[in-house]
């Protein structure tokens, strides 16, 4: 066995010591992924997959977003694919992918089909989360960059590794897994823009629940699939690099880097919201605005003029006027063909320019702005930066309660912190 799968299998297998931070932030991501999945349960998206599950029919193993039940794996194939219906989950930038979407519904299918303790499913998941951004370090940018959404391919194997954890597997048994989940794990950025884009969570967390369940009956595959010249790294791209896929793995938890949205749109927007937050740009001051930003960003999220809601998510111009115009970014009605059409916000989109930087990163962003006083203003912000502890919670449940209600949000935060069984939240789910 190689010395990356032998790694990955003993970490997903064995006991781990968690930091406290790394908890806090892991059940953070339970809380946002829940609230994300629960205000996209009815999206076109959303209806399709989960009418295709329930018309197979199959036992009742685990809950749905928006109602019923499924076996496992169509259960974490639906709560995949729902909880990315809005692009609204974490992201973590190592890894260049969505973790929870992938990892979450794989750990929350496995917890209530044996029945275990809301602690175990958030091990299990931070474990997950934290292998699949290991994996994405070691596929690299290369793998991206051709055209691989690493949501699906790295995610499919943190997937495996909380399913596997909470099936008890052991490390010999999470290496066939791995084996068996690089045969199986797939998605391709081209879906970006459609519903493949959140099929393809669906895909990997849908993946990792099935390579656990086969390998529990005995199945066979070759655990070093991950390396070697016809491996799965080697065949889509992967840098191969397993010295920074391993460094401190299980001493230091790289998900504690992970993003999580605090504005309803592309992430590439994000760090520029956020430098607009420390200045006063409300519109009757703004006179002027200059962005700049990473020029990866220029051809995904700089839609110069949108007229509908979901273009609106992918403009620097628009989205920047809206905060001006006081329009909240974290809340999903913003982004409309009504907000589109504010002749105030045409006004002010106008004279907001943008433009591309190259000594910036792709997490970061600088604003200039100039005032009808003429003072000018700057900003700049990093994705990077880390929040305090105290200022995610409070940020990542404010956003939660917008789009779940606060009395539903405080229920399930209560519940992940003070314990319970995974079959309650996966009730919650459901409701």
């Amino acid at each position: 066995m190689t010395r990356l799968t032998s790694e990955l299998a003993g970490f997903a297998a064995g006991p781990v010591a968690t930091s406290a931070a790394a908890r806090l932030i892991a059940a953070l991501s339970v809380l946002d992924w829940f609230s994300v999945g629960h205000a996209g349960a009815e999206e076109p998206v959303s209806l399709i997959i989960r009418d295709m599950v329930l018309s197979e029919g199959g036992a009742a193993q685990a809950h749905l977003f928006g109602g019923s039940a499924a076996p496992a794996r169509a259960a974490a194939l639906v709560n995949g694919t729902i909880s990315h219906a809005l692009d609204y989950d974490d992201t973590h930038f190592a890894h260049i992918g969505h973790p929870s979407v992938a990892v979450i519904p794989a750990a929350l299918a496995m917890a209530e089909l044996h029945e275990l303790p809301l602690v175990d499913l958030q091990e299990a998941a931070l474990v997950g989360m934290e292998l699949s951004v290991r994996v994405g370090l070691w596929l690299g940018r290369e793998h991206y960059q051709t055209g691989f959404h690493q949501t699906a391919t790295a995610g499919a194997f943190g997937a495996a590794a909380a399913a596997g954890r909470l099936a008890g597997l052991t490390p010999d048994q999470m290496a066939q897994v791995f084996g068996l989940t690089a045969t199986r794990a797939a998605g391709l950025k081209v879906q970006f823009g459609t519903m493949g884009k959140p099929y393809n969570a669906g895909i990997a967390a849908s993946c990792g629940v099935e390579a656990v369940q086969l390998v529990q009956r005995g199945f066979v595959a070759n655990p070093d699939a991950m390396e070697g010249p016809t491996g799965f790294g080697a065949i889509h791209h992967g840098a191969g690099d397993s010295d920074a896929a391993l460094d401190g793995i299980g001493e230091t938890w790289l998900f504690e880097q992970v993003s999580h949205k605090f504005h309803a749109c592309c992430h590439g927007l994000h760090a520029a919201l956020e430098a607009a937050r420390s200045l006063d740009i409300a519109e009757p001051e703004l006179a002027e605005m200059a962005v700049k930003t990473h020029p990866r960003w220029m051809s995904v999220c700089n839609q110069p003029a949108p007229t509908t809601g979901l273009g609106a998510k992918f403009s620097y111009r628009t989205v920047l006027a809206m905060w001006a115009l006081g329009y909240d970014t974290a809340r999903l009605d913003s982004y409309s063909e009504k907000v589109c059409a504010d002749p105030r916000l045409h006004r002010l989109r106008d004279h907001i320019t943008v433009e591309a930087d190259e000594t910036l990163s792709e997490t970061q962003a600088h604003l200039s702005v100039l005032r009808r006083d003429g003072q000018r203003l700057e900003a700049s912000h990093d994705l990077m930066e880390p929040l305090s502890l105290a200022t995610r919670e409070e940020r990542v449940r404010a956003k939660s309660a917008k789009l779940i209600g606060t009395q539903a949000s405080d229920e399930i935060w209560s519940l992940l912190r003070t314990g319970g069984s995974a079959a309650e939240l996966a009730a919650r789910m459901a409701e």
